[in-house]
C-alpha cells in the first residue's frame, strides 16, 4: 500500500478543482493547470478533496497511485504557492542577465549564449552570478533549470559552471608534481 496515495489531496480556499474522467483541472490565485491521472489510477472529488485510488492491485497500478497523488499534490501547491530553483554561476568574468525575453549567459566560451525564456516561467537575475527561476509548473520549472544548468555544468577541479545553490560539488586533487 502507497502511504503518499492513501492521503487524499485537500482543495484549499480560493482554488477550485475539477475532475473529468482523468483530467484533473486545477485553477487558483497564480493561474490554472492541468494534468491527466495514468489509467490504473481512480480520481473522484470528495468532501472537498481529491481522492486517488488503484484500479488494480498490479504492481504497476500501485507504483502509479502515488505518483498521480503527487502530481495533483504539486498542482494544487503551484497555482497557490509556485516554484522556485535557484542557480548559481563560479568562474572568473562568468555572469547572467535578463535582456527582454531571453536571459544572456557569459560562460567562459568566445560566444555568450542567449536562451529564450518559455511561457510561463519568470526569470530573475538579483547578482550578475545568480539565477532564479520561478513558475507555477514544477515540471517545467526543474527542466528550465537543468537546461541553464547544462549549458556549463559545474566542473570537479575548481568548480566553475553553473550550480544549484543547493548542490554539492565534488572536488578533485589536481595534478602532482
Amino acid at each position: 500500500m502507497s502511504r503518499i496515495g492513501k492521503k487524499a489531496v485537500a482543495v484549499p480556499q480560493g482554488v477550485t478543482a475539477n475532475v473529468e474522467g482523468q483530467t484533473v483541472t486545477i485553477k487558483g490565485p497564480k493561474g490554472a493547470l492541468q494534468v491527466v491521472v495514468h489509467d490504473d489510477v481512480a480520481v473522484k472529488m470528495d468532501k472537498g478533496a481529491i481522492k486517488l485510488d488503484p484500479r488494480h492491485t498490479s504492481k504497476r497500478a500501485l507504483s502509479q497511485w502515488g505518483t498521480s497523488r503527487t502530481l495533483v499534490n504539486n498542482l494544487i501547491a503551484g497555482v497557490t504557492k509556485g516554484f522556485e530553483e535557484k542557480l548559481e554561476i563560479n568562474g572568473v568574468g562568468f555572469r547572467a542577465a535578463v535582456q527582454g525575453k531571453a536571459l544572456n549567459l557569459q560562460l567562459g566560451f568566445s560566444h555568450d549564449i542567449n536562451y529564450a525564456i518559455p511561457q510561463g516561467i519568470t526569470i530573475a537575475t538579483p547578482k550578475p552570478t545568480e539565477i532564479i527561476v520561478t513558475g507555477i509548473d514544477k515540471q517545467q520549472v526543474g527542466q528550465v533549470a537543468a537546461e541553464i544548468r547544462g549549458f556549463r555544468p559545474p566542473e570537479p577541479y575548481k568548480g566553475k559552471g553553473v550550480k544549484y545553490v543547493n548542490e554539492y560539488i565534488f572536488r578533485k586533487e589536481g595534478k602532482k608534481k
